[in-house]
């Protein structure tokens, strides 16, 4: 299954240089901030590539995939972007090992589109499946059983990229080791990652039985946590964060169940069609909303079987559910904070209660012990928080660094995936190994999020 070049065509082919995009707008998926691309190139052929950087001209470029990315991690304001989604080919995939080879560009409803009626299932998962290969590599993303099975980026097998400094490389745990590792998390600044063997996990079925308990504080939360790591696979809650003086959520716990149904669809909803008035997301909304959620899964059985698409993707059956939030988008923050420090969380609950921001998507995870294998990768042991703010401007934005100042004196991590606003000193502090970290860096790849977290343009990047 391995190959020393598994995504170039026929060597005798001539690589054209891909055109240009004319309408290079780009958003994340929070659509903030706004920014203007120099150029979009559309990336088709991996041999394409170094004619894209070698044309790029001054400044710097970055990989981009589906732009699932929440902040501007995935953005290169005034440079280069390369477009890798049309690298989409599944390349090899052994139905008997569940080994799966397959280009940069391929998102995770490809993969389970072969997988999952052939018995296999991706090893983790993010909360949806419109996330390219490359993208989730390039963030190490977890899932609802990070305490079972850690990180995606644990369950890569193999990783070929391009570098502008070397060429063409393949990367494995025991093979360019130090560069598998930066790559891993590396928010795509490492090189152009091409293509990945990844090792799925076998299921007996397309369903997953699910445990929805409501709680009423943090310790309850933690207590459902300790009981249900040892006997289920994946667990997470959803938290009415407008409740911090009497809190309240609903715990989630599910395994495999057997039986194959519809094996696997990639099912289609309603698509928000326009940027919903910013007025109809307000205060009162949310709280009514939170309210209503809350009664209504506390008041449902305990028990259900439900689909794996319900289960880990249900944002994915709205298309562009992000333009709920408004034309000026939304802010996720996502942190992790030591168990030790419940006091923190409390006081991050707290400080969004009384600021009249709450949050509909507020999501509360305990990670678990496994080490993550990127340098820059963001899981850790403790409990971690995501949020979803509309953007209100100062106030916001404000709230956003009010939070840091709780969850980094405690020991804190926010998450680069979901930023789009943390200065540098959070950065350094929530990944000290960041200037390590830099060596490995390709010369000429650069991102938005980088300039802004590591103080201004990167060492090796020509200024544009």
């Amino acid at each position: 299954m391995t190959a020393s070049n598994p995504t170039s065509r026929n060597a005798n082919t001539t690589a054209a240089i891909p055109s240009l995009d004319p309408t290079p707008e780009i958003f994340s998926w929070g659509r903030y901030p706004r920014v203007e691309h120099r150029a979009v190139y559309k990336l088709y052929w991996a041999d394409q590539v170094a004619g894209i950087i070698a044309n790029s001209g001054a400044g710097s470029c970055l990989p981009y995939g589906l732009g699932r990315s929440y902040g501007d991690s995935c953005l290169n304001a005034g440079r280069t972007l390369i477009d890798c989604s049309r690298l989409d080919r599944i390349l090899a995939f052994d139905r008997q090992t569940g080994r799966i080879c397959c280009e940069a560009g391929v998102s995770l409803a490809d993969i389970l589109q072969v997988a999952v009626p052939a018995g296999w299932f991706l090893p983790v998962t993010p909360g949806t499946k419109f996330v390219t290969v490359g993208g989730a590599i390039a963030n190490d993303v977890h899932g609802k059983n990070h305490h079972r099975a850690g990180t995606f980026g644990r369950h890569v097998q193999r990783l070929y990229m391009y570098r502008s400094d070397l060429g063409e490389l393949d990367c494995t745990p025991n093979h360019n080791e130090d560069l598998f590792r930066a790559t891993i998390g590396g928010l795509g600044l490492t090189g152009v990652i091409l293509a990945a063997e990844i090792q799925l996990k076998p299921i007996a079925g397309d369903r997953i039985e699910t445990d929805s308990i409501p709680f009423r504080s943090l310790a309850e939360f933690q207590a459902l946590a300790e009981e249900s790591d040892n006997a289920f696979e994946y667990t997470v809650a959803w938290v009415d964060c407008f409740s911090a003086r009497h809190l309240r959520g609903i715990f989630i716990r599910g395994n495999h169940a057997p039986g194959f149904h519809n094996a696997w669809t990639n099912r289609s909803g309603p698509r928000v069609p326009f940027a919903v008035p910013d007025l109809l997301l307000n205060r009162h909304t949310l709280k009514l909303f939170n309210s209503a959620y809350f009664h209504l899964k506390s008041r449902r059985g305990k028990s259900a079987r439900v689909p794996l698409d319900g289960f880990f993707y249900p944002l994915d059956a709205i298309r562009q559910w992000n333009l709920l939030y408004g034309s000026r988008g939304f802010l996720q923050y996502q942190c992790v904070i030591p168990e030790t420090e419940i006091a923190a969380l409390e006081g991050i609950l707290a400080k969004i209660a009384g600021s009249g921001l709450g949050s509909f998507l507020a999501v509360l995870k305990r990670f678990g012990t496994i080490a993550s294998p990127g340098m820059l990768s963001f899981p850790r042991p403790g409990l971690t928080l995501a949020l979803d703010f509309p953007m209100a401007g100062e106030h916001t934005l404000q709230l956003l660094r009010d939070l840091d100042e709780i969850a980094i004196p405690s020991g804190g991590a926010v998450y680069p995936a979901k930023d789009a606003r943390m200065d540098s000193r959070a950065f350094e502090a929530s990944f000290p190994a960041w200037r390590e970290f830099e060596r490995y860096r390709d010369p000429v790849l650069s991102s938005t999020f980088w300039r802004r977290v590591t103080g201004g343009a990167s060492a090796g990047v020509t200024e544009g």
